[in-house]
């Protein structure tokens, strides 16, 4: 009776082989959808299938992240999936509409449609405006060091043909860990200035951030202020070479860029110009509210928790500017947040996806407070207010 029973359990394991492999064979292969966050970024899903057993990684190819860990993937009834990506708190869940289409939905912190196409090859995203050698110019990838020598840039130096000496710049990134190129969803934005500037007979220096691409130290730890000193030596650098004109020497920044600029002009004498794109105009508290709520809405929460959630998120501000200890300022935001939050619709709370964790990363780290503290008032007017080699800034738009 025993031996029956085996065999019986042997060949419904054996008979329901070819439907597991029925029902997972379906889903392997390359899946490619575009999710909508504002902007458009390509997902694509790579499913495996071991012995009925699915598996996944995931790519997002505009932001250069690949291999990205799918913990688990699962099928169900009428022909779904679901996929779940525990590092990034994502998930994925869709159902097979034909052979080749999965129509779901991307889950990160709020839903958002996701289409999947099998494709046997991801599409790549053409940049025809990428500058490609030859070049009518010499680039020439250094690094350099501060006057400690505790730092390392990694950087290009793009020089004009001619005998020089050349104007310069320094191209300045926007928040974010950038490498020299500002490379942004596969936009070297700064390889394109760069190439331009330097045709038309200008020296340009553009740097990896520090702790990205070849240059050192720790970008998570990093104030606005430090990145301006990390300027400045880039500025003493290009008085070393002796292609540059010394007395020409400029500063382009690009969004936090556009702040740091000044910073730098205002305390050295040797600065010939700045040039600010998408510099901060306003007051940096108001631009970073405004900012933080525009990406809320882009990223489906709905306009009613954005307006409820901005004054308490200036509150929070304010008490982390104005409190020097940390473990203080944790315990004032944290008040704050409870007495807002009771009283603040549960749905609209979900939606926000408020926690003690988000509070603390967004809002304690070192780079935010002398972010807010030194932009506080930069605009044009201010930048031409102060004098570099007892000459008014030029401030070009």
């Amino acid at each position: 009776m025993f031996m029956k029973k085996l065999i019986l359990v042997a060949l419904v394991l054996i008979c329901s082989i070819p439907f597991l492999y029925a029902q997972t064979g379906k889903f392997h292969g390359i899946w490619e959808g575009k999710l909508n966050l504002g902007v458009e970024l390509r997902i694509v899903f790579h499913i495996t299938d071991s012995s009925g057993q699915l598996h996944a990684s995931a790519d997002s190819p505009d932001q250069n992240a690949f291999g990205l860990t799918c913990d688990s993937v699962f099928t169900g009834g009428n022909n779904s999936i679901f996929i779940k990506m525990k590092a990034l708190g994502a998930s994925y869940t869709g159902k097979l509409t034909s052979d080749s289409v999965i129509e779901g939905k991307f889950v990160l912190r709020t839903n958002f449609p996701l289409s999947l196409k099998k494709t046997n090859k991801v599409t790549e995203r053409k940049r025809p405006q990428t500058p490609k050698p030859p070049f009518e110019y010499k680039n020439e990838d250094v690094i350099y060091e501060n006057a400690a020598r505790s730092l390392k840039y990694g950087a290009t130096i793009s020089i004009p043909k001619g005998d020089g000496p050349f104007p310069a710049a320094i191209l300045i990134t926007g928040s974010g860990a950038q490498n020299r190129d500002e490379e942004i969803l596969g936009h070297k934005l700064f390889a394109v200035i760069a190439d331009h500037l330097t045709r038309n007979g200008i020296v340009v220096l553009r740097v990896d951030d520090r702790g990205v691409g070849k240059s050192t130290g720790k970008f998570e730890e990093a104030t606005t202020a430090d990145f301006a000193s990390d300027v400045s030596n880039g500025v003493d650098y290009l008085l070393t070479r002796n292609e540059v004109d010394k007395t020409k020497i400029g500063l382009i920044g690009h969004s936090e860029g556009g702040m740091i600029a000044p910073m730098v002009a205002t305390k050295r004498k040797d600065i010939n110009y700045i040039i600010l794109l998408a510099g901060p105009g306003v007051k940096t508290l108001d631009l970073l509210i405004e900012q933080t709520g525009a990406i809320m809405i882009s990223s489906g929460v709905s306009e009613k928790a954005v307006l409820s959630y901005k004054p308490l998120y200036r509150k929070l501000l304010i008490k982390t500017i104005n409190e020097t200890d940390t473990a203080k300022a944790l315990k004032k935001v944290k008040k704050l947040t409870e007495k807002w939050a009771g009283s603040t619709d549960t749905a609209l709370l979900a939606q926000l996806g408020m926690s003690e964790k988000n509070i603390r990363e967004k809002l304690l780290s070192n780079w935010l407070k002398p972010y807010l503290e030194n932009g506080l008032s930069i605009s044009c007017n201010l930048i031409l207010s102060h004098t570099c080699n007892n000459s008014p800034v030029k401030c070009w738009h």
